[in-house]
């Protein structure tokens, strides 16, 4: 795993994306955020979102917020608004970051799963 300082500047260093890699039939990763997956081990965090932004979400656009508290944290989904649609605690985790923000967007036919930097 990085530092915390170096972790930020190197995924300030993605800016769009080249390619899209699915994690399940709906959903797909940015080269940021597969480089955030493999890197820091945080697969279960795309996951998590991944199961939230379902068909029955009708909007195209999602922020999906996770904050770290200790070994816990909190997994929020909202409009982009601070509606928020979803809310999932999460037990334990090593996350490095105190928090992290990601877009999503539907593309008609998945959802990308971004950095801010990608969108």
């Amino acid at each position: 795993m990085n530092s915390t300082h170096n972790l930020q500047s190197e995924l300030s260093q993605f800016i769009g994306t080249e390619k899209l890699y699915p994690i399940t039939s709906r959903h797909v990763l940015t080269d940021g955020t597969k480089y955030l997956a493999e890197n820091e081990k945080s697969f279960w965090l795309f996951d998590a979102i991944a199961s939230h932004l379902t068909r029955s979400y009708e909007d195209h656009f999602a922020v999906a917020r996770l904050v770290v508290n200790g070994s816990s944290a909190v997994l929020t989904l909202d409009d982009g608004n601070d509606n928020v649609f979803a809310t999932q605690a999460i037990e334990y985790t090593d996350f490095p970051l105190n928090e992290i923000k990601l877009y999503c967007s539907f593309d008609g036919e998945h959802w990308v799963i971004m950095l801010t930097s990608e969108y």
